[in-house]
This record gives structure tokens, sequence and C-alpha cells, in this order.
């Protein structure tokens, strides 16, 4: 679906109260220090002035401490791209799941229950809202040498139901979405896996043609991964976007990947932004962090390769 008035917002630029803008989905990370209080008050602030929010959440630590617990050693392997993910066993997946949809989601939900969001928790399982193609087999890097490594429980979203979430917005609830996606084995038959958060959240906002707010534990994208005085501010060109890209080290890679791929899909803006400090969804909505324009994704009918980094699918 896409807003009828996203031009004017593109034009006008963000809009953080009212709802006289697209909705904006919002990526909350799920590292330990990434505190969601801020975010969970500013979703309540933008509900209550008419705006449509949609939730997705990631949750690594929480999946690592339940792996911790239940005595399960967490693996992450390296792709060819250089992107770190987790890789998701029959019995990491389990946890995964348990973790995912189960604490974190119903957690995340009561904080907004409790902010005054009619919050309604959704795993991608759920309705089919995100589902593609199971990856069981993913190339990886061990000792310098590239292998295929078997029997993952990965997978992207090819396919949002965003009928089931206009649907609940047009309701008044705000959607809580979590991975696991639903990974289809056949053309009739799939299971829950793994996929990146941050590539969900990528998805949604395309489906909806919102603005994806990303929140981490930093300020943005910086020039100099070391140095945070060079947040890049704003990304409206392609040559912008090359320097992006370039700079892009580590985590950030797979945030600028999804940023990619969500104003290719139809995201009308992608922001990535810190989720601590105070007012963070509105703040990346007035300008803070680091915007990235349609423009400068899109040129014409052409859009900028998104380089082999797409093979980073094993990690929520």
């Amino acid at each position: 679906m896409s807003w009828p008035g996203a031009a004017a917002a593109a034009d006008g630029g963000p809009l953080a109260d009212g709802g006289d803008g697209p909705p904006v989905v919002v990526k909350l990370g799920g590292a330990r220090a990434v505190d969601p209080a801020g975010a969970v008050g500013d979703v309540a602030h933008l509900v209550a002035n008419g705006r449509d929010v949609v939730v997705v959440h990631g949750g690594s630590t929480a999946v690592d401490d339940l792996l911790d617990r239940l005595g399960i050693e967490s693996e992450y392997v390296e792709t060819p791209s250089g992107v770190t993910g987790r890789f998701t066993d029959e019995e990491t997946m389990e946890a995964f799941t348990m973790a995912m949809a189960g604490q974190v989601n119903t957690d995340l939900v009561t904080a907004m229950k409790n902010a005054g969001v009619d919050a309604v928790g959704l795993s991608g399982v759920d309705g089919g809202l995100l589902t593609g193609p199971r990856k069981s087999a993913v190339r990886v890097v061990e000792d310098g040498k590239k292998k295929i490594k078997r029997g993952d429980h990965s997978g992207t979203p090819k396919e949002v139901n965003d009928g089931l979430l206009d649907t609940l917005l047009a309701d008044g609830y705000t959607p809580v979405v979590s991975p696991p996606m639903f990974g289809m084995e056949s053309e009739s038959e799939g299971t829950p896996v793994n996929t990146d958060a941050d590539r969900a959240a990528a998805a949604v906002a395309g489906a909806l043609g919102a603005e994806l707010v990303v929140l981490t534990d930093v300020s943005g994208v910086y020039a100099d991964p070391d140095d945070p005085d060079t947040l890049i501010e704003s990304v409206a060109t392609g040559d912008e976007y090359d320097a992006l890209t370039d700079a892009a080290e580590g985590f950030m890679t797979r945030k600028v990947m999804a940023a990619t791929e969500a104003l290719e899909s139809g995201a009308t803006a992608v922001t990535v932004a810190d989720a601590n400090v105070r007012d963070p969804i509105v703040a990346a909505l007035d300008g803070a962090g680091t915007r990235i324009e349609r423009s400068a994704v899109i040129d014409g009918d052409e859009a900028h390769a998104g380089g082999d980094a797409a093979d980073a699918e094993v990690d929520g």
C-alpha cells in the first residue's frame, strides 16, 4: 500500500506529529545497549496524535541469554560479503522463537499497553505476515575459506500481508511485529525461521509506503566509524549513497542494506538514529540521525545494487 501523501511529505520534510504523515515503521534494536523506554513513549505520543505506527523489534540479547540458560552455544557465522549473523539450527530455532515471539514481544506489548497504546503482538508467522523461502544452506567464510553450511533455519521476507496490518491500524491498534517469519519449504508448507529484524522492518515499511526509523545504540552512520563527530546527516544523491555504503561497517552494514531494500520497495525515507536519546522517534522524524531519501537509491527506474551483502539472512 502506498500512502497518498508520500510525495508531499518528501517535499515538505518529515512530519513528527499528527495524522497527516505516512505511517511510521519503527525498528527497535534488541541489543542490551538499546533502552526501549523512550521509543515506547514516542509511539504513544504519535498514536495519540493520529499517526499510524508499526513496531518491528529484534532481540538478539534475549536469544543469547536463553541459549546460555539452556546450555546451548550461540553460533555466529560470517558471510562472503563480511556480514556476521546468527546460524540457526533446529535447537537454536526453538529457543529463538521462545525468546523473540514469547518473551521480547510480550514484554514490549505490555510496555506499550501500560503507556496507553492498544498494541497487538504478532510474529511474522501470524496470518502469513512475513513470508519467504526458507534458506537451509548458507554461504559462510571459515578460516579464510568459503563453505556451504547446512541445517540453517533462516530466510528473508519476500511477501508482506499488508492487508492484515492495514486492518489493525484502521481499527486503532498498533502492531508490534517480531521474528520469526514463515519460511516456505514447498508450495504449500512452511516452518518458522529466523529473519533479520532490520530487513523485516524494511519489508513492512516498503509494503506500507511508510517512513522507516531504525533505532540503534549509536547516533547514525559515521563517515569514520570510530569517530562519532563524523555523523552523516543526510543522504539524498547517488554519490552520497555510495559514500554511505563505503562508510558502513559491521552491524551498520545490515542496517544500510535494509534501508536500501525499504526504499527500493516503496518506503518514503529511512532514518538510522539513536534509541537512547530523549524522544528518539520524534527526534529522528525531525532530522536527528542519518536520514536517507528515496532519491539516493532510486534514479528513475534504476536502483542501486545492494551487492552481495544480501547473502546475510542469518540474524534476527
